[in-house]
């Protein structure tokens, strides 16, 4: 690929993420919005014509990882493991 090929797909590449960003900023109102109702409302579920939208509390348990290296660092140094992978940036 030449230079100015090169150029033009990263300059396209850059424009399309530059869109992607705005719609996902405009999503994001979106949901804020209907999420602002639910809680107006004070309901966790809403069916809307053929749509049904939920905004509800979900409890979950993680494990800290943190901590547990905190107080037991031989024994997370034990279980743990190095990763590689390629990350690809545009600047």
């Amino acid at each position: 690929m030449s230079t100015n090929e090169l150029t033009t797909k990263i300059r396209e590449l850059k424009e399309l993420q530059a869109l992607i960003e705005t719609a996902q900023a405009e999503a994001e109102a979106i949901k804020d919005d209907l999420k602002a109702y639910m809680i107006e409302t004070g309901t966790d579920e809403v069916n809307v014509d053929i749509f049904k939208i939920r905004y509800a509390i979900v409890k979950s348990s993680r494990f800290d990882a943190t901590a547990f290296k905190k107080n037991h660092g031989d024994l997370y140094a034990q279980y743990t493991r190095q990763t590689e992978t390629r990350r690809f940036t545009v600047a």
